[in-house]
């Protein structure tokens, strides 16, 4: 069985659900590579998370702007290019994550 969709679902969870999604995923699929790919989905907006709210924190210092840039494209980006990635069927890692669940 091919697990496309429900790669593309996790990837774009980033939009609507971004930890209930992977963790359903990872907890209910059997297939290998999907677990993989949600764990790695998992971690990634966990981490952008903590990174944009850090950013939130400096906003006031003025530090915090040019990385609330960079981390909010980044947290846009990267679920984007995994939708698009899963359904051509190539492979795809978060950066940050990438080994993670392998």
């Amino acid at each position: 069985m091919d697990y496309k969709g429900v790669k593309v679902i996790t990837h774009a969870s980033t939009f609507f659900a971004p930890i209930l999604v992977p963790i359903l995923v990872w907890l209910l699929v059997q297939n290998r590579d999907a677990k993989s790919m949600a764990l790695q989905a998992l971690f990634f907006h966990i981490i952008m998370t903590v990174l944009i709210a850090i950013s939130w924190f400096f906003v006031f210092l003025l530090i915090g702007i040019p990385f609330l840039i960079v981390f909010g494209l980044m947290a846009i980006y990267y679920p984007i290019k995994g939708i698009i990635y899963s359904l051509n069927g190539r492979p795809f890692s978060y950066p940050f994550v990438g080994g993670i669940g392998r």
